[in-house]
């Protein structure tokens, strides 16, 4: 009795292990699909979405986890990633005039031929950053300390 016991809890615990997986990835469809509709997602999971061309004027990402999300092309103009985990991203070709990327992790993010225009990155942690012909103006960096 006691080993019909054991193993319908073990079965049950596999079960439940497995039906969680999506559930997960449901989650990031949904917040992706609320990002587009409200442009506000705050801390919210985006790892590895796909928003690429996507247009994030003034979105509110602070806190958000985009690590490893496909930003490719958007138009990221006036939004706040502030905090945000932005590791691994590609951040490609986006328009980010008026960002936000304060206290934001971009360690191995590709912001190659971004445009940053009056951005704000101060705090940010941006080892192995690659923003090999991004151009910009008016970009407020503050690494290391205070300003």
């Amino acid at each position: 009795m006691k080993l019909r016991a054991l193993t319908a809890t073990a079965l049950l615990s596999t079960i439940s292990m497995f039906a969680s997986v999506p559930v997960k990835a449901e989650n990031t469809v949904n917040n992706v699909r609320r990002l587009l509709e409200t442009r506000e997602c705050y801390g919210c999971n985006l790892k590895g979405a796909n928003l690429s061309g996507a247009h994030l004027i003034g979105a509110d990402l602070r806190n958000a986890n985009l690590k490893g999300a496909n930003l490719e092309g958007a138009n990221l103009e006036g939004a706040d990633l502030t905090g945000a985990n932005l590791k691994s991203a590609n951040l490609a070709q986006t328009f980010a005039s008026g960002t936000t990327f304060n206290n934001a992790n971009l360690s191995n993010a590709d912001l190659s031929d971004s445009h940053l225009y009056n951005a704000q990155v101060y705090g940010a942690i941006m080892i192995g950053t690659n923003i090999s012909g991004a151009d910009g103006f008016d970009i407020n960096l503050g690494v290391g300390g205070e300003e």
